[in-house]
């Protein structure tokens, strides 16, 4: 099974080679991003943020939301209950914001998810007004800048939308906590310069007209995912929706393996209901990976007991985790360029992301494995079974 040991090693090394040059390109197209103006598009907005919990940091969070240098917006914070602990923290943050903020209390849903119930009454709240929409998450601290550059690129009005993504810092650290952190950053650089791009839901921008054109709150009426409905009412409209790098949403916290779990298994029940096809890719990449790396050693190993050589197969296959190791260097360096504020932070973790990358595929499979027949997740405290895209049951609160 010599030649089967070769054949499934070289092909992981040329895929190693190939995503490493993907890798350089994210890392040159963010570098050709800052060299352009973003432009000078700033049409009124409406800034719309979900609320639930006091979770860590959310006071400066959402303090960060009113200080964008930005000429005309408003905030809309909504929150399932008048109840929520977030309230005390969202009535603080207002009293002292000098932008015009909003309090809008959805109700709990019932058949659709709770995140996507507030953001549909948030966008009826906030009327005609307002010329962009812009979707934020409360657990991300974003700069002044920050709605500026999500903004500009909708001077394009043939633009579906403007998207970016979390960039994930461990506060304290541990496994589990930099574990999440490269296989978030394994997520994040699968966007970029291409027509395979997705919304996330903590980070975008859109038109009014846009929002209205692809029949958004429809698309929402059953979903449980705001980001990936959202992605698919753009496609099914045949709107690009744009990667923008810059606007990279930092966001720290440190997860225990429960929740390390819990949260990737749920991404990709998500996935597997919403986007099948992008599912299906993914998962049968880092399967490849899974039994290459496996079949690799139990060959190796198998040659060292019978007293055959083994070291050139060695090096072989540790070239595929370097190649891998060496992509999360270029995560690293990228992100550094993009959030200079935050270089410390980089540097703290830099290592994290090269260290963890080679593993990180493992952690993958392991949610492909459960989100094959798994439909039902665990989200902000209530348990959703994903009937299909369009329908969603609540279990429970």
């Amino acid at each position: 099974m010599l030649a089967l040991f070769y054949i499934l090693v070289l092909q992981q090394i040329g895929q190693g080679i190939v995503s490493l040059l993907e890798g350089w390109k994210w890392l040159v197209m963010v570098r050709q991003r800052f060299g352009r103006h973003s432009g000078f598009y700033a049409p009124r907005a409406a800034v719309i943020c979900p609320c639930k919990g006091a979770e860590q940091g959310l006071e400066g969070n959402l303090a960060a939301l009113s200080n964008f240098d930005y000429p005309n917006y408003e905030t809309f914070f909504v929150l399932a209950s008048a109840l929520d602990p977030a309230r005390t923290i969202i009535d603080k943050v207002a009293s002292s914001s000098k932008q015009l903020t909003h309090v809008v209390i959805a109700g709990s849903p019932k058949e659709r998810g709770e995140k996507v119930n507030n953001l549909r009454t948030a966008v009826n709240e906030a009327g005609e007004k307002f010329d962009v929409l812009v979707f934020v998450d409360s657990d991300a601290r974003l700069g002044r800048a920050w709605l500026s550059h999500i903004v500009a690129p909708l001077a394009d009005s043939s633009l579906g939308a403007a998207t970016t993504y979390r960039w994930y810092f461990p506060s304290k650290g541990g496994f589990a906590s930099y574990l999440l952190s490269a296989w978030n950053a394994a997520v994040a650089t699968q966007l970029g310069d291409h027509g395979r791009n997705f919304c996330w839901g903590g980070g975008t921008a859109i038109r009014r007209e846009m929002f209205e054109r692809a029949r958004i709150l429809e698309a929402w009426q059953g979903a449980v995912s705001d980001d990936w409905a959202l992605t698919n009412a753009l496609e099914r409209a045949g709107l690009q929706i744009l990667f923008v790098p810059e606007c990279l949403a930092p966001t720290v916290g440190d997860v225990t393996v429960e929740q390390l779990v819990e949260f990737t298994n749920r991404q990709m029940i998500l996935t597997r209901v919403y986007s099948p096809a992008r599912w299906g890719w993914a998962g049968l990449a880092h399967l490849s990976y899974c039994i290459t790396l496996a079949y690799a050693a139990f060959e190796i190993l198998a040659r060292m007991f019978d007293g055959f050589s083994w070291a050139g197969m060695l090096l072989l296959a540790l070239l595929i985790v370097l190649l891998s190791a060496a992509k999360g260097a270029l995560r690293g360096i990228t992100v550094q360029d993009i959030l200079p504020e935050w270089r410390t932070k980089c540097d703290q973790t830099s290592w994290v992301w090269i260290a963890f990358a080679p593993i990180v595929p493992g952690l993958f499979l392991w949610n492909f494995a459960i989100s094959a027949y798994e439909r039902r997740i665990r989200w902000r405290g209530v348990n959703y079974e994903l009937v299909s895209e369009t329908q969603t049951r609540v279990l429970s609160h």
